[in-house]
């Protein structure tokens, strides 16, 4: 298995038109293997799928209590969020209770995902602020363990306090060294591992209720925040929310950007990663329902498991024209 693997199918009528290729690894709480597509050892870049890894050290240096953090601000430094009012009024006030405002954020601006607020904002002749960025959570994190360590607030630096506690508690729960970093669109270092390495991580946080070091716990409390509030991980109409809410046994997922998304299934003791090797979402997202609705954590029939699963592909004249499938023996 060294090549990738075909994921998702893209049908028009009765033809098979494109097929999206990558990798999944499904591990169990040990690390080991349970299934594998494609190629295991593929080196990737995680993306957002890795921002309950980043924000590991938040909990574990005690700067989560020391601000009074509570399972929504851990909820939202795990997001990738539309930028509705819900994200933006959070990530505003906690930004407040630190002394803080918008300009202390390294993310960027980012017009909203929200087409009420975006439209009000235009209508308004508002621009952007950077608590609209969807990662404003995981940086209001950032400066909130900034703040703990006493460290500067150039906080995105490889070599700031911040990321190499970042990478740090990265290596130490995907079982291996980061050969590496890419800058994210948020400005942070985003480190590589293997697939094998960012499932393992999963199955990791999978089982860390059932361990009580501080890492572990730490894991256990994101999770939870993730699962509880999966209306911050993301917002109206995205996988990551919809896939959670359909789930009838607590899961916590996270999409990433270039086709990533992970899974943790607490109930099973698995964590999931799936990587489209195209970058492309619709991939992902059929790919990580597919594997869900394998192990029976979620049902093909649900309405907002389906718009995943095999959603229509239709036209402009709204004339469905196809439909998207996962691969033969993704789901079997």
């Amino acid at each position: 298995m060294t090549q990738a693997a075909p994921l998702a199918e893209i049908w028009r009528g009765p033809f098979l038109e494109s097929v999206h290729a990558g990798h999944a690894v499904i591990c169990d709480g040990t690390g080991q293997i349970v299934s594998a597509w494609g190629n295991p050892d593929a080196v990737v870049l995680p993306r957002s799928s890795s921002k309950m890894l980043q924000a590991l050290p938040l909990v574990t240096s005690g700067a989560a209590d020391t601000a009074g953090l509570g399972a929504e601000h851990l909820a939202l430094a795990c997001a990738s969020h539309q930028g509705a009012p819900r994200h933006v009024d959070r990530v505003n006030q906690w930004l407040s209770d630190l002394g803080l405002t918008d300009n202390a954020l390294q993310c960027g601006p980012q017009e909203s995902r929200d087409a009420d607020l975006r439209i009000d904002m235009i209508r308004a002749k508002k621009s952007p602020c950077r608590v609209h960025n969807n990662c404003s959570g995981k940086h209001a994190g950032f400066l909130t363990l900034a703040h703990h360590l006493e460290a500067g607030p150039d906080y995105v630096a490889p070599d700031h306090p911040v990321q190499t506690a970042c990478r740090d508690a990265f290596e130490t729960v995907t079982g291996m060294d980061s050969p590496g970093f890419g800058i994210d669109g948020c400005s942070a270092p985003n480190f590589a591992t293997t697939m094998h390495g960012m499932a393992r991580a999963m199955g990791w946080f999978a089982t860390a209720g059932q361990r009580s070091d501080r890492l572990s716990k730490a894991a256990t409390r994101l999770t939870e925040a993730m699962y509880t509030h999966p209306d911050l991980v993301a917002g109206d109409g995205r996988a990551c929310t919809r896939l959670m809410r359909a789930s009838q046994n607590p899961i916590a997922l996270k999409t990433g950007a270039e086709g990533y998304f992970i899974a943790i299934l607490p109930r099973h003791g698995l964590g999931i990663a799936v990587k489209a090797a195209d970058g492309a979402t619709r991939a992902a997202e059929c790919a990580i329902a597919a594997l869900l609705v394998r192990l029976k954590v979620l049902h093909p029939a649900h309405p907002d498991v389906a718009a995943f699963l095999n959603p229509a592909i239709v036209n402009w004249d709204g004339l469905v024209t196809g439909e998207i499938k996962p691969a033969p023996g993704l789901m079997a």
